[in-house]
């Protein structure tokens, strides 16, 4: 199952619809999917758990807890909606286009991408953009 959680204003509208888009990723990834859970947050929020778990002091637009059992695929996403906005501005690109493409990043890595080297951040972009397209 794919779960929502607000620890902030903001809420997506269309659940139903990026749930689908989620599992048929996850599907085409050749992995099933378990329980994600995706919270949506501020910069502080996350930036506390980026210090606390990962010894990182810096802000980020998203922190993937990786819980996958196999090819069955249980985590929590964590987003900055703060992050994402700023991201989206930085970019200049649009503010739902950028949150699907954090949304879908964290289950990727889920999925076995990484993206710590520049051919594999390569990698996971044209990813995201495949699926992404897929989407809209």
């Amino acid at each position: 199952m794919i779960y929502f959680n607000y620890e902030t204003d903001f809420e997506l509208g269309n659940e139903d619809v990026l749930a689908n888009w989620i599992n048929a990723t996850i599907l085409e990834e050749g992995c099933k999917e378990g329980e994600i859970n995706y919270i949506f947050c501020d910069d502080e929020y996350l930036h506390k758990l980026n210090v606390e778990f990962l010894n990182h002091d810096t802000l980020t637009d998203v922190i993937s807890f990786d819980y996958t059992v196999g090819k069955e695929l249980h985590g929590d996403i964590y987003i900055s909606v703060e992050r994402v906005k700023d991201n989206a501005n930085d970019f200049k690109t649009d503010f739902v286009d950028e949150v699907n493409r954090v949304i879908i990043h964290g289950v990727l890595h889920y999925c076995g991408y990484k993206d710590k080297t520049d051919s594999d951040a390569q990698i996971m972009r044209n990813k995201e953009d495949y699926y992404l397209s897929k989407l809209n």
